[in-house]
């Protein structure tokens, strides 16, 4: 696996983040979501700002094939907001979402950033799962997505 910064508005970057936007909005309505739905859903959560210096834009690569994607938004002195993380489905489990979250710690502490946190939803439990063994603990609501259900946050340690 190779892991790559990439601009998010490149080819390859709105891909895989319609990929992940299709796959939490047809989850989100328990069938599978159509183009006009997911096109709303990236109006609504749009990636323009993951790229340097405000963030960045972390795409996983298998041989050339695009495999999973993970973002980071600096919004505070030394926080960090992870988003966007996410794995094809005929990848999950093979460590790629971890490898992608260990990448994006890195990148937050070279930032200065002392605490990661994230939103997500409760039904998506291999994501759950996934910040759970990484060692994010739950926290109070830090915003007021109508879509999340679960916030976390880890304090990184400085290496």
């Amino acid at each position: 696996m190779d892991l790559r910064q990439i601009g998010p508005d490149s080819a390859v970057a709105s891909g895989i983040v319609w990929a992940y936007m299709f796959d939490i909005v047809s989850r989100w309505h328990g069938r599978p979501a159509t183009q006009f739905e997911v096109e709303c859903a990236l109006a609504e959560e749009p990636v323009d700002d993951l790229r340097p210096p405000h963030g960045c834009l972390v795409v996983a690569f298998e041989e050339d094939t695009p495999v999973g994607v993970g973002g980071l938004r600096f919004v505070d002195a030394g926080i960090a907001e992870m988003t966007k993380l996410f794995t094809v489905p005929g990848s999950r489990g093979s460590g790629i979402g971890a490898a992608v979250l260990r990448h994006l710690e890195t990148v937050a502490r070279e930032h200065g950033c002392s605490t990661v946190r994230l939103d997500t939803r409760s039904d998506l439990t291999e994501a759950c799962r996934l910040y759970e063994r990484g060692g994010f603990v739950r926290v109070e609501p830090f915003n007021h997505c109508r879509y999340s259900d679960r916030w976390y946050e880890r304090e990184l340690r400085t290496r």
